[in-house]
């Protein structure tokens, strides 16, 4: 018995990495045009700025005509290689913290909450040095030919800011409110909605109801935590003055905004950021649940 149980333990954790980076990397194909265009909104300035997107549509007929198909891919590399861990570690960790804090007296609601919470400040410190790397490039209107590798990208960051709080891990306190909070909701609203609202015997309908509970935790997690995504965008994209560090902190950074361009600048970038990770959330959810059933039926 001692001999199986180690075992099962390694077992059950390789399904959860397994599924978690397998849900992230399919997540990340589909819905990275939609990141790209968010990311160009939140970096603009007001109205004032020439270069401003009118719209959405002005955003994406723009890219496209001026940087082609592949402009909607920039940065897309970072992501890819920062993904399986990511939401392997997203997943893994968030199961490792259910686990423990089953041993609590806290209701199950609350703890899914909190595991949630959790498992998005681990990943934080993963994937943040990736996404400055990622904004930088998606923050180039150049073609896409023209544009430097993600490796060159993260070379010129760490050759003139090196690794910490100002190069490569800049915006590192935006990027812990961006994925503390936004899984504190993903998580505790789809498994207490999911637990609270029958299962259907109609395979179809079934992966309807998991779709919709995911699309809508989500829709409601982008919309709470979308100001920490701006002040992370607009500390990790290029400064408006070349040689001024004009954002600097999380909180700094969406005051200075709130004051400059008002409160719903705050929300720059809100719809394609819905358009992503409302189904792509749903998504990633359904890929890491049917990917872990596949697993833990084969192997």
């Amino acid at each position: 018995m001692t001999t199986n149980k180690p075992r099962s333990v390694l077992r059950e954790a390789s399904h959860q990495i397994i599924a978690g980076g397998s849900a992230g990397l399919v997540e990340i194909c589909l819905m990275h045009p939609l990141d790209v265009v968010k990311t160009r909104f939140q970096i603009q300035g007001g109205s004032s700025d020439p270069t401003s997107y009118k719209s959405l549509r002005d955003c994406f007929g723009t890219i496209f005509r001026k940087e082609g198909i592949f402009g909607f891919y920039k940065g897309i590399l970072p992501p890819i290689l920062a993904e399986t861990p990511k939401r392997a570690v997203k997943f893994f960790t968030f199961e490792q913290y259910k686990k423990a804090l089953s041993l609590t007296p806290l209701s199950p609601g609350v703890a899914l909450s909190i595991a949630g919470l959790g498992s998005g400040l681990t990943e934080a410190f993963i994937v943040n040095p990736f996404e400055v790397v990622k904004v930088s490039l998606q923050a180039n209107r150049d073609s896409f030919k023209e544009q430097p590798s993600a490796f060159a990208q993260a070379r010129r960051i760490i050759d003139s800011d090196g690794f910490g709080l100002r190069g490569l891990n800049k915006g590192l306190t935006s990027t812990l409110g961006r994925h503390g909070v936004f899984n504190m909701i993903y998580f505790g609203f789809y498994f207490n909605v999911k637990d609270a609202i029958p299962a259907n015997p109609d395979p179809t309908l079934e992966f309807l109801r998991k779709f919709a509970i995911g699309l809508t935790s989500g829709t409601i997690s982008s919309c709470v935590n979308i100001p920490f995504d701006v002040a992370k965008s607009r500390i990790q994209g290029p400064q408006p003055e070349p040689g001024a560090i004009k954002y600097r902190t999380c909180f700094q950074t969406m005051a200075l905004v709130y004051r400059e361009e008002g409160f719903l600048a705050l929300y720059k970038g809100l719809v394609p950021k819905i358009m992503r990770l409302g189904p792509g959330g749903a998504v990633m959810l359904l890929v890491y649940e049917y990917v872990s059933m596949w697993l833990q039926k084969h192997w």
